[in-house]
């Protein structure tokens, strides 16, 4: 960085030499100690832009994620530049770089900071707000403090002291976005007002879940979206007016959740008296939920406390509430109220927006969020992976929040709807289904069917090799083995593809098969074996030629190429068998286990030779 750190100096140097020249006031150390001071403020600005970079590439989006982001962040095309146009362009100029770096359209973004943090966190907090801003999110930031009550005392000394704190809260960090180059603004007056339910009786003192409501006038939403036309970060005190008119500190998930309401109701051809301009790419309404805390992720009663990668709402929200373990009550003590605080503001955001539950740890997850709109890792990888292998889970990693689907599991064909299942598939594969046929043997070979809201995503799991189940073994023993566990069609809904659909279907499909009987395989999906069982190896074939096959490789415990080298059959072991055959292996036998031992491949064999008996469900 030497170099490019000289060619900006050398302007700046030569023109502060030639002011202070002019002027003939100051003495060789003087310009020396201000060009030294110059000098380190533009290396604290390349190391901050070299740290965004680097930032947007960890995130390692595909297409599919860039293409999201842009259809969300991009300006609109241009129209096609004439030849006279294209002549006329400045040398060495990207306009695509010019505009991804200065993107037209912004989003918002609500923003809880729930401290309290000390100056080293907050700073890092902040820079990760202003990466956000420069990716065109704009975050509307109201403060917290784990510290402080839920709502404010009614002794006026201590009152006085809580507001005083919040107060210098909204300081330090329009202190630090400023010192990370991100025009933020203090909002100190009430944006909200509190409804209270006059035939209960409940006040605000009486906490968080009582029924009193808060919503946000139109002045008060307006403070909120001038500074956001302007390109500053408004941050927000918790406070709302009470029936007599007089503010009052309340739970910072009331102000959020009304502003979620407020702002994804807002009228942006419209606005108050006070506004002279109105811009219409400004659209208030956010399109993520932050909760930047010191507890990281909601902890996970499948991963022994480590916080879950994704929670799919519809299907979780009930069953994680249930399973929270009581000494996590004092280690996140937060998680349930911020469980419930993602699934009221999800409610009233876009269906494509997520929430993400994050430790100041790690601010360059926000990025990541923002651009792939995915957990860190994908919850369908194999749960080794997940929390055995380089990278794995910490307490530090985020969660991410989503509306969901529910999870169905049908064992019978007659509980399914054949049309919608025909329209699904024939989407996703784009050929033409031979209904008559590919149903027929359903009904005789058919073990479950996985659904992800109304056909969303299916798995199609069949029994196959039911009528050749005994075998002589290498000893010349007669044998019985288990039908085979096929995954028969993986489909899921072009439309629905990147928003979590996949992984909700793999992980449930795992549930029922290979990861069975393990406590993690426990879930609520409607119809599902809740974990209770033994489990079974999972088979399922792929075109040599598949792009998905890259997915697959990354979930599979092994593949093999068929003999005319066209399909690829990959495998999932049971992981009970695997865990018993690693212990006996590793530490009774003194090896590691093989991909393939000697006593399965006839198994493998077995497996082929079925599996290519199995009649196209196409129609040629």
């Amino acid at each position: 960085m030497k170099a490019p750190i000289q060619s900006i100096l050398s302007p700046v140097r030569n023109q502060a030499l030639a002011r202070i020249r002019g002027k003939g006031k100051l003495t060789q150390n003087v310009i020396q100690a201000r060009y030294r001071h110059d000098s380190q403020i533009l290396r604290d600005i390349a190391s901050e832009d070299n740290d965004f970079i680097l930032s947007i590439l960890q995130a390692s989006p595909s297409v599919r994620d860039s293409r999201s982001y842009l259809s969300s962040f991009a300006p609109p095309p241009s129209p096609i530049p004439t030849p006279n146009d294209l002549s006329a362009e400045v040398k060495g100029e990207n306009p695509l770089v010019n505009q991804l770096l200065d993107p037209i359209i912004r989003r918002t973004a609500l923003v809880k900071i729930q401290g309290p943090f000390t100056d080293a966190q907050l700073d890092s907090i902040c820079r990760g707000m202003a990466h956000l801003q420069k990716l065109g999110l704009v975050s509307v930031i109201v403060v917290d403090r784990d510290d402080l009550p839920l709502v404010e005392s009614n002794d006026r000394f201590e009152s006085q002291r809580q507001r005083s704190i919040v107060r210098n809260e909204v300081e330090r960090i329009v202190h630090f976005l400023s010192r990370h180059r991100s025009a933020a603004r203090p909002i100190f007056s009430t944006v909200g007002r509190i409804q209270t339910n006059e035939s209960t009786g409940l006040n605000v003192q009486q906490g968080e879940d009582n029924e009193n409501q808060v919503f946000i006038e139109e002045e008060g939403l307006d403070h909120v979206r001038r500074a956001v036309q302007e390109g500053e970060i408004p941050v927000l005190l918790p406070v709302a007016l009470d029936e007599n008119c007089r503010s009052r500190r309340i739970s910072s998930n009331k102000v959020l959740l009304a502003l979620a309401k407020s702002m994804s109701n807002n009228d942006t051809s419209t606005t108050s008296s006070s506004s002279t301009t109105i811009q219409a790419n400004y659209d208030l309404t956010p399109l993520r939920l932050l909760i930047i805390n010191r507890e990281g992720g909601i902890p996970s009663y499948a991963r022994m406390g480590l916080p879950h990668l994704s929670i799919n709402l519809s299907s979780e929200y009930d069953y994680i509430q249930n399973t929270f373990l009581e000494t996590w009550k004092e280690s996140h003590p937060t998680s349930l109220s911020n469980l419930k605080l993602s699934k009221g503001c999800l409610e009233y955001m876009p269906k494509e927006s997520s929430a993400l539950v994050v430790s100041h740890r790690s601010p360059s997850s926000m990025i990541a969020n923002l651009i792939t709109n995915k957990p860190k890792h994908s919850a369908s990888l194999p749960h080794s992976l997940l929390v055995e292998s380089e990278g794995r889970i910490t307490r530090d990693t985020p969660t991410i929040i989503r509306k969901g689907l529910p999870v169905r599991i049908f064992r019978s064909l007659s509980e399914v709807d054949t049309e919608k299942l025909t329209n699904l598939l024939e989407k996703s594969f784009k050929r033409v289904l031979d209904k008559e046929h590919f149903y027929e043997r359903l009904k005789n070979d058919l073990d479950f069917v996985i659904v992800v809201g109304d056909y969303a995503g299916a798995a199609i799991c069949t029994l196959e090799g039911k009528d050749d189940l005994t075998f002589t073994n290498e000893n010349g023993k007669q044998e019985k083995r288990e039908a085979i566990c096929y995954l028969d069609k993986f489909a899921v809904d072009p439309k629905h593809q990147g928003d979590g659909t996949v992984d909700f279907l793999w992980v449930g499909l795992r549930d029922e098969t290979y990861g069975l009987g393990l406590l993690d395989s426990k879930n609520p999906s409607i119809g599902s074996l809740s974990g209770e069982g033994i489990g079974r190896d999972l088979v399922w074939r792929s075109r040599s030629n598949n792009p998905v096959n890259k997915w697959y490789f990354e979930r599979s415990n092994g593949f093999k190429k068929t003999k005319d080298e066209k399909w690829k059959i990959f495998w999932c072991d049971a992981e009970q068998r695997l865990k018993a055959l690693w212990k006996e292996r590793e530490f009774g036998g003194g090896r590691l286990v093989k991909v393939v031992e000697n006593e399965e491949k006839q198994r493998i064999d077995w497996w082929e030779k079925k599996i290519s008996a199995i009649p196209s469900a196409w129609k040629v």
